[in-house]
């Protein structure tokens, strides 16, 4: 009996009771329909509580009872993976053996489940996300996972959303049909009755339905259930803002580990293995897309003799990397193609000039510039890309073009826009970026701070604050605005941005492309034949060699470069420099007596300059080779010289560049009295720079004054705070240099444990 349909179970166990179907229908309150058609297979098979009300009014013993709720059982389970026979209707889930990663992606889905499963939570949840990015394989993992909990069944319908999509009705009929539902129920009902007829549906029985490749919201919306403890997945490349009352799970691009697994149980692990780090850049140059990934795989196996690097050597190839990744009818182009036909003209013409952008990550600035419209009109038009699934969110305020998508872009743009078109936007972005930069980096510059009242910018630089963080955040791109000035010739444009950076370098020493950008405007003023300029940019330079990359030596013959252009300028504040900075690297390369000649010079030089930055820069340089030669208490002198001048009522040293070189002081005068072995007095002063560093956001001083901090505790025998400070210093990371992290690392060592 164990393999017979529940149908056959009821039926024979109905006649060796000798009870007709009207008599089985009164006693267990079941209709006489749903009997009959249950007994014929008709129907779909019953819930839980309708075989037991069968099996009560049957008045079965407890083998018999068990028989017949197992044969339900069965069904089911049956129902739940087997396609509903005939034309149109919905089918249950198939999934991808090789399916790999998206752990978190997959977890949420289960609780999505488990909350539908209690009626309390949302029974939709909307998976979004680019052409490619897996959302229908994720979907059919998902539902093929939980279909155990799912006994009324299981069932996927294909919305053709992207190219010739599913009229709404249909749908419904194919959900209706899958369900159970008769034809003749079906004609008696009109599009809005159908509808109610699914969601109640729905509500009764315990289904999941993924309803794959959803157009927009009016197309699924009459698909959804109200309540009930069913649960739909919709998949789309649109977020489905429209639709409330939803879980939503944006999808983007594998992890790269993920991505690599991938690659490796398509082509097998021993082929992959071999060549492991071809098989890495495989993956990064399919931008870590599921759909690229596995067209690359079958690639790789169709093609047996390929070695994998033979492929990565077509994929390097921009021109030609996505006419590569095709396989078959597969063709991730075209999968692009399909949303960006669907665009409108202005949000087409965006995407394209979108592809102009050097950076990872763009706010809507960068359209606004490309297109040279205002900042919320470009919004617009870029949220209408975020709709179509061909831009995402990276985080507030912030869009990602995907690398794929953005080699799409650019393709198009080559094609539809005119080279002189093109070229204006080009330098449209390109000007932006560098004028704003410009005007950001001025905050920090004496004689400038805020903007004129006549500028009118695309983003807010009305603090300091806000310009230091246009800096950073768009650091990427101002950067190769820069470098293809350079590469144009635009010498003015050059030297006038990086002048700007003369002060917020300090605020960010170890960015790491300080040294390039002095060399790009120290080659601009050299092109433009302004010994002034040169001598400026090449001090720049000297200082980003010595002090950022520790190249000593270079750093003492840019500033002797500088040092000669200065006198044909006939410029003492930046000849008074040049020493200053040869001074500093001589020290550190332990040329004492060269150090102490060189920063006494520049004082002498500074004091008849007119520069008061100038002048104080020499005079600590000069402290710290006095220092540096044994001299301490000659060193302390120079330091105090500094604070008394930057705390005197009429100092003419602007708020900012004071507070940097009193911070600086501050944690110098703490290593002069480190170096008399007056531990105490430095630990005060090490304390007061950190408070000051961390003040005015001087990270790299603050690391530096709390390592030496931690070295004046343990010489006081302090060694718990020794170990908060020195681990506080560890926090700040890649802002504070790496030397005097490994330095706390070793302190740390050496303590005693807790």
């Amino acid at each position: 009996m164990s393999g017979e349909s529940f149908g056959v179970v009821l039926r024979g166990q109905r006649q060796r009771r000798r009870l007709t179907i009207e008599e089985l229908a009164e006693a267990s309150g079941v209709s006489v329909r749903a009997i009959g058609d249950m007994e014929r297979g008709r129907s779909r098979v019953p819930q839980r509580r309708t075989a037991t009300a069968l099996a009560e009014g049957l008045g079965l013993g407890a083998a018999e009872r068990e028989a017949l709720l197992a044969a339900a059982r069965a069904a089911r389970t049956a129902r739940a993976t087997r396609p509903v026979a005939g034309p149109g209707t919905a089918v249950p889930p198939r999934t991808v053996g090789d399916f790999t990663g998206r752990d978190g992606e997959l977890a949420r889905l289960r609780d999505a489940a488990a909350r539908a499963g209690t009626g309390e939570g949302t029974s939709v949840s909307v998976i979004s996300g680019p052409p490619g990015c897996g959302k229908t394989t994720l979907a059919l993992k998902a539902a093929a996972d939980l279909a155990h909990e799912f006994p009324g069944g299981c069932f996927v319908v294909d919305l053709h959303g992207v190219a010739g999509p599913m009229d709404t009705s249909e749908a419904l009929l194919k959900l209706l049909k899958a369900l159970g539902v008769s034809d003749r129920r079906l004609t008696q009902e009109d599009a809005a009755g159908r509808a109610g007829l699914l969601r109640a549906l729905l509500a009764e029985r315990r289904c999941l339905v993924v309803l794959d490749n959803a157009r927009d919201e009016g197309q699924v919306r009459p698909l959804l259930p109200a309540r009930g403890r069913s649960l739909v997945l919709v998949t789309s490349r649109r977020p489905l803002s429209g639709l409330e009352n939803v879980d939503r799970l944006a999808l983007s691009e594998m992890a790269r580990a993920e991505a690599v697994e991938l690659l490796r149980r398509i082509l097998g692990e021993r082929r992959a293995d071999a060549e492991i780090d071809a098989v890495g850049e495989v993956a990064e140059l399919c931008g870590q897309l599921p759909l690229a990934l596995r067209v690359a795989g079958n690639w790789l196996t169709v093609r047996s003799a390929w070695s994998v690097a033979h492929l990565v050597r077509r994929l390097a190839d921009e021109e030609r990397r996505l006419g590569a990744l095709a396989a078959g009818d597969v063709r991730v182009e075209a999968a692009f193609e399909l949303s960006y036909r669907q665009l409108t003209g202005e949000a087409a013409r965006m995407l394209r000039l979108l592809s102009l952008v050097p950076a990872a990550d763009m706010t809507a600035a960068y359209g606004a510039a490309l297109t040279a419209t205002g900042v919320f009109e470009a919004e617009d038009v870029m949220e209408e890309l975020v709709e179509a699934g061909l831009l995402q969110t990276a985080f507030t305020g912030r869009y990602q073009l995907h690398d794929l998508l953005r080699l799409f872009a650019r393709a198009r743009l080559a094609g539809r826009e005119e080279p002189g078109e093109r070229a204006a936007a080009e330098d449209r972005l390109r000007t932006w970026l560098l004028e704003t930069a410009v005007v950001a980096g001025r905050w920090y510059k004496p004689g400038y701070g805020a903007p004129p009242s006549s500028w009118r910018g695309l983003v807010p630089l009305e603090s300091a604050e806000q310009a230091r963080a246009w800096l950073q955040d768009e650091a990427p791109a101002w950067l190769a605005a820069l470098r293809a000035a350079a590469r144009r010739g635009e010498h003015r444009r050059v030297v006038e941005t990086v002048g700007a950076m003369e002060w917020f370098c300090d605020l960010w020493l170890f960015w790491g492309h300080w040294p390039e950008v002095f060399r790009l405007s120290s080659e601009a003023a050299a092109a433009l034949d302004d010994p002034y300029l040169r001598a400026f940019h090449l001090n720049c330079h000297a200082w980003a060699l010595n002090t950022c990359e520790h190249r000593h030596r270079e750093a003492i013959e840019r500033a002797g470069e500088a040092l000669d252009c200065a006198r044909r300028a006939e410029d003492v504040t930046q000849q008074a420099s040049a020493l200053a900075h040869a001074a500093n690297a001589h020290r550190k390369l332990g040329e004492a007596r060269e150090a102490a000649e060189k920063s006494l010079a520049a004082i002498h030089l500074a004091e008849g300059g007119g520069d008061p930055e100038v002048w104080l820069n020499a005079v600590a340089s000069h402290a710290v080779s006095l220092r540096s030669a044994g001299r301490a208490e000659e060193a302390l002198h120079q330091d105090r010289r500094v604070i008394a001048f930057l705390d005197a009522p009429d100092c003419p040293v602007s708020e900012f560049i004071a507070d940097v070189i009193r911070a600086n002081t501050i944690y110098a005068i703490g290593l002069d009295y480190a170096a008399l072995g007056r531990w105490r007095e430095a630990a005060d002063h090490y304390r007061d720079a950190v408070a000051e560093s961390h003040r005015i956001g001087l990270t790299n001083g603050e690391g530096y004054a709390l390592v030496s901090l931690g070295q004046a505790l343990i010489e006081l025998g302090e060694a718990e705070e020794a170990r908060v400070r020195l681990l506080e210093a560890l926090a700040l990371g890649d802002e504070a240099d790496g030397n005097e992290l490994r330095t706390a690392r070793t302190l740390l060592d050496a303590l005693p444990a807790e």
